[in-house]
């Protein structure tokens, strides 16, 4: 067996089952999940349409590299969405993948050079498949602790230079999971000029980008950040996004990769050995889900309605505030974070993920210790009883 495999960490749900464990929560009170990142709103019937519509597709074997109509589809979705002014080229600065997820951990195993002594920098909180990624690739993850006083974001002034020495890749998150924070331009200005100077990549996940609440203001994207710094190569930057929280749609697990034309050449050629073709049934799905704007604009408006309403009933009770982006709230607690959660579901039937198990403890403390992540996923009715529930436990400590 891979020997690495001993280092990684249990899963964060994994821990909440074992913290749930032996409780018997209220048997008048349904359960309301507001653990799990997964879009609750239902999936456009056009995407779902444009599946079936296309199943004879699965007759053919699709190519790793995906369709041209679908790279087309993608790179103008791109170009309108961040202002890139033309400057994405279908062909060969496009990559479908199977879903973000399995594409930010193969990544990894494609770009990090196993015989140095590899970094690589990471948020603290961060989405765990980073961490998997980084030590099954022969590297050793380094963690930047986004806290309320960095503004939930990585300060990467802090870094040592013999840090960006050892350090081959960067992943981010902007919008940040579990946060909600965003990288303002200038920091990602700030980083493409390191990953120049001292010769590393940034892989940016994004797949939280297209939720946000003021629609004359959506994220900056790193292509739209190195644009701005006048890289239009995106020399040394990739991003990922996915239709699974834009779109509603988990299960199709599609999305992309986009910008190093030289990276994702190297890349195709590890996925081609990998075998993670996009069906034809999906890639033409993916083709409809990425022309349509109408049904992201409404995906947001829900949102907007649910965050206000369950930030009308808890903020007057506990530190919590709308993020800048993504649907999850980062809630600060009043007793420790592992407590708040077992009480809240044994006593309220409501169960939400403790920030430490989204973190690592560092030498500064836990930068999740004494959050939770409230994912508003579910829908609105349930939502706010959700939020009167964990009032109700907080009013009653």
């Amino acid at each position: 067996m891979n020997p690495d495999l001993s280092q990684l960490h249990p899963y964060p749900f994994e821990k909440l089952a074992a913290l749930k464990a032996g409780l018997t929560p209220p048997a008048e009170l349904a359960h309301i999940a507001l653990s799990i990142g997964e879009p609750k709103h239902p999936t456009p019937g056009f995407i779902t349409h444009a599946v079936i519509e296309n199943l004879n597709g699965l007759s053919h074997y699709p190519t790793t590299a995906g369709s041209i109509e679908l790279r087309q589809a993608i790179a103008h979705w791109l170009d309108q969405r961040f202002q890139l002014k033309g400057h994405i080229d279908a062909a060969s600065q496009v990559l479908p993948v199977n879903g973000t997820r399995e594409a930010l951990f193969a990544f990894a195993q494609s770009v990090i050079d196993r015989t140095s002594d590899a970094l690589v920098v990471m948020p603290n909180p961060f989405y765990q498949i980073y961490e998997g990624a980084a030590i099954l690739a022969g590297a050793t993850p380094y963690l930047l602790n986004c806290t309320a006083e960095s503004g939930f974001v990585p300060d990467f002034d802090a870094v040592s230079p013999s840090v960006w020495q050892q350090c081959q890749l960067v992943y981010l998150c902007s919008p940040g999971n579990p946060t909600g924070a965003v990288i303002d331009p200038d920091a990602l200005s700030t980083l493409i000029a390191l990953a120049h100077q001292y010769d590393f990549i940034i892989a940016s996940d994004e797949c939280y980008s297209e939720i946000y609440f003021d629609e004359g203001n959506p994220p900056v994207g790193l292509l739209q950040a190195a644009m701005m710094a006048g890289y239009t190569d995106y020399n040394r930057c990739v991003v990922f996004h996915s239709l699974s929280k834009r779109s509603n749609a988990p299960g199709l697990r599609s999305g992309f990769v986009a910008g190093d034309a030289a990276i994702l050449k190297d890349f195709l050629r590890y996925r081609t050995y990998h075998g993670c073709a996009m069906s034809p049934a999906t890639q033409s799905a993916s083709i409809s889900a990425w022309q349509d704007e109408d049904h992201v604009a409404y995906n947001r408006q829900y949102y907007r309605e649910k965050f206000a309403a369950v930030l009308a009933i808890l903020s007057p009770v506990m530190n919590v505030k709308q993020p800048e982006a993504s649907f999850y709230l980062w809630a600060e607690t009043p007793i420790a974070d592992t407590t708040f959660a077992q009480r809240l579901y044994h006593e309220h039937n409501v169960t939400v993920l403790p920030g430490s198990y989204l973190a690592r403890d560092t030498e500064t403390g836990n930068p999740g210790a004494n959050r939770i992540r409230l994912a508003l996923v579910a829908s609105l009715e349930e939502c706010v009883e959700a939020a009167k529930r964990i009032r109700h436990l907080i009013e009653n400590l």
